[in-house]
């Protein structure tokens, strides 16, 4: 198949060639698709540009929408670290939990109702806090 180095280097030049223009489009439809300025149609103007003329079709893309590209992305980056971040809390967070403020709140609230004296106040506060109670 290769006559000689020369020629395998030259395959191998053009695969990788072949690779990052696929990896470019790949790069432009996600940016197309991900991006909330363009509507339905002006989407499908770009896709079809870019399937029928590909390389000339990148090409245009990348000149005309390419300064804001790194704009889109971040946004995206941005969107999905939210979701992220609110996910792992609202899993973290147990739900029948109470917070120290919300314990001693209701401590509080029984003290001032005369349920519970002021040392029974004191040793539920230190035990929301997680002190030892003052002697």
């Amino acid at each position: 198949m290769f006559d000689d180095n020369g020629s395998f280097l030259l395959a191998t030049l053009e695969f990788f060639i072949f690779f990052a223009w696929f990896m470019g489009l790949f790069w432009v439809f996600g940016d197309l698709f991900r991006s909330k300025d363009l509507g339905g149609v002006a989407k499908t103007f770009w896709t079809l540009f870019l399937i029928i003329l590909p390389i000339l079709g990148m090409l245009v893309y990348l000149i005309a929408r390419g300064s804001s590209m790194n704009e889109r992305a971040l946004e995206a980056h941005e969107g999905m670290q939210r979701r992220q971040e609110d996910y792992i809390r609202s899993v973290a967070a147990p739900t029948g939990a109470r917070t120290p403020t919300q314990q001693i709140t209701e401590a509080k609230a029984l003290l001032d109702a005369g349920t519970i004296t002021t040392d029974e106040f004191e040793r539920l506060k230190a035990d929301a806090l997680g002190k030892s109670p003052v002697a």
